[in-house]
């Protein structure tokens, strides 16, 4: 897809795995500095634009998750590190969608909620680059989805090279990569595009 097929009433943003979690125990790391700032910046520029706001959170089950043989325990249901970052601001217009896997549309519903929303493309950001977002976004390209990825709203800790990872988003599932300031810039373009038509309607 491309900026000029890009219609924020059939857009939603899903936020993969930007977790209150900031024990270094954890496979998170702490969300602050540029990160937590660009995701904070993109999520609330979501809202004003009347983009609804979905967190995909990592819910595990203590003893028996399968990612915990491989990452430790990370993200337990019913704990902080199961709940969205606080820096994001979470609004009680927001969703929230519990996981067990890396692909937020696992077993979840995801693609449900994103059907009664009228939803036919999603930004997403969060990490893990090339793992709970590059599932995510292989769920959203097997169901049809377009997918918009803000690149530096999204983040590789764990494995693997960022950059690499979107690059191949592009080339395989034909994600739009764009930058927080290009996202907001098209939402305040969108915006004064509306407010030029009420204004004409008005006359």
């Amino acid at each position: 897809m491309d900026l000029s097929t890009f219609d924020k009433n059939r857009t939603a943003l899903v936020v993969v795995d930007v977790l209150e979690g900031d024990n270094l125990d954890t496979v998170y790391s702490p969300v602050t500095g540029d990160f937590g700032e660009k995701t904070a910046r993109v999520t609330e520029a979501c809202r004003m634009a009347d983009i609804p706001v979905i967190f995909c959170c990592d819910a595990h089950l203590f003893g028996i998750d399968r990612e915990i043989e491989l990452w430790g325990e990370h993200g337990m249901v019913g704990t902080p590190e199961a709940e969205p970052a606080a820096i994001l601001g979470y609004s009680v217009t927001d969703y929230v969608i519990r996981k067990r896997r890396y692909d937020s549309f696992h077993e979840t519903s995801l693609d449900m909620t994103l059907r009664e929303l009228g939803c036919d493309t999603i930004i997403v950001i969060g990490h893990d680059t090339n793992i709970c977002v590059m599932h995510t976004l292989a769920g959203a390209f097997f169901r049809c989805y377009d997918t918009i990825v803000i690149s530096d709203a999204t983040r590789s800790f764990l494995i693997g090279d960022h950059e690499e990872g979107l690059k191949y988003f592009e080339k395989i599932y034909g994600s739009l990569i764009l930058t927080t300031d290009e996202l907001i810039q098209a939402l305040e373009e969108d915006y004064d595009e509306e407010y030029d038509e009420e204004y004409e309607d008005e006359i």
